[in-house]
């Protein structure tokens, strides 16, 4: 019988059985509390926003410390996310924070692909948890998560209608991560302009078909407060580690001519309700949506690209060794037609090379039969020279030997000639 049939046996034959006395599994909740406590969480923000707009002092003061980190300057030629990760600490609970900014987005005269360097990093950490799941020794509890669990998007508070920036950005994104858009620095607006900017980006997200995170309500102990928040995204937020004085108190505040904005203040902005949500109510939620939504969105479609899926086309499970099988002989088939390409593609390469070389060798062949008979013809003409010099060289000798001969014989008869003459003197 097949493990899935049995296991379907197992979940169809579950009993409720009471229990006559104490057993203890009732400390399981404890067990688990006490083992997270001990291990400690990680959480990891995005950032995404214009330079400028506050970024990192709301981040400084979300989490009432001082993150160390260099201003960025609106210089940068392309899009770049800074990663840097702090440990905190809270009574006894450890918290690996990690913070990603979006360094010069939005600061490019054509902004076309900003979007493309964030969407790359998520899925990037995406893959990186996927392989280290694939691995035959898996240490996933040691593991260093740093899939995004929420990106807070930050709006520029001009009053009027989101950035197609922003809004091309926040649709790529929304499929990949828990988006919660926040109006930046909104103390730059009046109380009314604020209102109607908020209902005119929600408004203009809900056209566009951005899906950006809601507050769950399935919870009946967070569900009224929940509720309620949902109804005031996007946050209009404030950020300042400034303390000053008001009444008898400190408070985190910025300092204008007109007046004082206090932070913590709900009636001056929504700090309060951004800290409350993201931090203290539903940061395991936004955890579990990432793991249980987003990277399992992300597997699903990779695993398929592999060629692994759940069922066969008759509807029926389908086994990982199954699956494995059929990829593992798909992939062989695959593998021996390449194979068979590369050896026909070899076998006409070497006909073609050999066609090649016999050309080649027929034109040597060519070409050593010109040179033969040019040389032959060369040959012959240079002993026909030779045949013709050495003749004249003949003829010359003979004349030469004719002309010596009459030189001499008329040497003689002149000296015959002198003897006779001086005999007749004498006489």
């Amino acid at each position: 019988m097949a493990a899935t049939d049995i296991a379907r046996q197992v979940g169809e034959g579950c009993r409720t059985v009471p229990l006559a006395g104490h057993v203890g599994f009732d400390s399981l909740p404890d067990q688990l509390v006490n083992k997270s406590v001990t291990q400690g969480f990680c959480f990891n923000i995005l950032c995404v926003g214009e330079t400028g707009l506050g970024k990192s002092t709301l981040m400084d003061t979300l989490f009432n410390t001082k993150f160390e980190g260099e201003p960025a300057t609106h210089t940068q030629p392309g899009v770049q996310l800074r990663s840097n990760t702090y440990d905190l600490q809270e009574s006894n609970v450890g918290l690996k924070l990690t913070i990603v900014s979006t360094v010069g987005f939005g600061d490019q005269i054509n902004k076309e692909d900003s979007y493309k360097p964030i969407v790359e990093f998520i899925d990037a950490q995406f893959e990186a948890y996927l392989q280290e799941e694939l691995k035959i020794r898996r240490v996933l509890h040691a593991y260093h998560d740093s899939r995004i669990h929420v990106c807070l998007y930050f709006i520029a508070p001009t009053g009027h209608s989101l950035k197609s920036l922003d809004l091309v950005t926040m649709k790529k994104l929304d499929s990949k991560v828990n988006i919660i858009p926040i109006i930046a620095k909104s103390d730059a607006i009046s109380k009314s302009e604020l209102t109607k900017f908020k209902i005119k980006i929600t408004s203009e997200l809900v056209s566009n078909g951005v899906q950006i995170y809601q507050f769950p309500t399935d919870d009946e102990s967070v569900a009224e407060i929940n509720g309620t928040m949902n109804a005031h995204l996007p946050f209009a937020v404030i950020g300042s580690t400034e303390e000053l004085k008001i009444g008898n108190k400190m408070m985190k505040a910025r300092q204008y001519p007109w007046g004082t904005v206090q932070v913590e203040n709900e009636a001056h902005c929504d700090f309060v309700k951004l800290r409350e949500m993201l931090i203290r109510v539903n940061m395991e939620d936004l955890r579990e949506q990432t793991h249980s939504r987003h990277y399992e969105l992300y597997r699903r479609c990779k695993l398929e690209e592999m060629g692994f899926k759940d069922t066969d086309p008759d509807s029926k499970p389908f086994s990982l060794q199954e699956t494995y099988e059929a990829k593992r002989n798909e992939f062989l088939g695959e593998l021996q037609k390449k194979e068979e390409e590369m050896r026909q593609m070899f076998v006409q390469r070497v006909k073609e090379k050999e066609a090649e070389l016999k050309e080649a060798e027929k034109e040597l062949h060519e070409k050593f039969d010109r040179l033969k008979k040019l040389h032959q013809d060369e040959k012959k003409k240079l002993e026909d020279k030779k045949k013709s010099l050495d003749d004249e060289v003949n003829a010359f000798k003979q004349r030469k030997t004719a002309a010596e001969l009459l030189q001499s014989q008329g040497s003689q008869a002149g000296g015959s000639q002198t003897l006779k003459r001086d005999k007749e003197k004498k006489n």
